[in-house]
């Protein structure tokens, strides 16, 4: 019989009170991490919105760069698109730019997806990574202290698009996956990887996402379409961090800034 999935979502006025809330759990959840086990492993997303939180907790004027664990933090990549690591559309590149230019994290606790190899040899490498960096053993699965996640308008998370081979991927951790509307490769975690994670969330802003998140969150069963709806955390709980536009379709919070759904996972 499934689990119940609890949805907690807690709304933001704006795209800046959003990166402050994003930046804020980051470094929430990076000390409890590493305060409880000596180490806290992150595997983060691109895009704007999360490039707004990283930016922020690198920002030496605000409180979360001082209390982030650097020294303890290891970092690493949801999914990545095939292309340099200096390429415009680099999730890395992003992310180096935005924060880690900035942080003193130390070069080997951070680990990119190589996307400057061919599709197939970059999961495999970054499977490898995995495997070694948890020192899992056979069939076993890396557990992530946090992991963030976007949603597109299509409804796909990570790079686990509509209608593609990586949805039906369930023995590998890390696959290539081919987006044909995008004529594109990219590199990106399996859902059963992101679903071990010991805490996920997806950080979603902007008017042109609440249809698709009530979709995923209150519509019915169909992760082929959207593959968002893949997202059942193992804990039972899926966070969402949302601003006040992206969670417009939502039921009310009751100008709490809180609310809570239960689905089927």
């Amino acid at each position: 019989m499934p689990q119940k999935l609890r949805i907690e979502y807690f709304v933001e006025p704006d795209a800046a009170a959003l990166a402050r809330r994003a930046a804020q759990h980051f470094v929430e959840v990076a000390a409890r991490a590493s305060a409880l086990r000596g180490r806290a492993r992150i595997a983060i997303s691109g895009g704007s919105t999360p490039k707004a939180a990283f930016a922020l907790l690198a920002d030496g004027a605000q409180p979360f760069r001082s209390a982030m664990p650097w020294e303890k933090l290891e970092l690493y990549w949801v999914d990545e698109r095939c292309v340099p690591p200096d390429h415009p559309d680099s999730n890395y590149r992003m992310t180096r730019e935005a924060m880690l230019d900035r942080v003193p994290l130390a070069p080997e606790r951070i680990h990119r997806m190589e996307g400057e190899l061919a599709p197939e040899a970059a999961a495999a490498r970054y499977e490898k990574e995995l495997r070694t960096s948890f020192g899992l053993q056979d069939a076993e699965l890396p557990r992530f202290d946090l992991i963030a996640l976007g949603m597109g308008p299509d409804g796909h998370t990570a790079s686990l698009f509509p209608h593609t081979a990586a949805l039906n991927e369930t023995g590998h951790l890390a696959v290539a996956n081919h987006v044909q509307n995008k004529d594109a490769w990219r590199i990106t975690l399996t859902w059963p990887v992101i679903n071990q994670g010991a805490s996920v969330f997806f950080l979603i802003a902007g008017a042109d996402k609440a249809e698709i998140l009530k979709q995923v969150m209150l519509g019915p069963r169909d992760p082929e379409r959207l593959p968002s709806q893949l997202i059942a955390p193992a804990g039972g709980i899926l966070t969402l961090l949302l601003d006040k536009a992206a969670a417009s379709l939502l039921p009310t919070t009751g100008g709490h800034g809180f609310g809570e759904l239960e689905r089927e996972g």
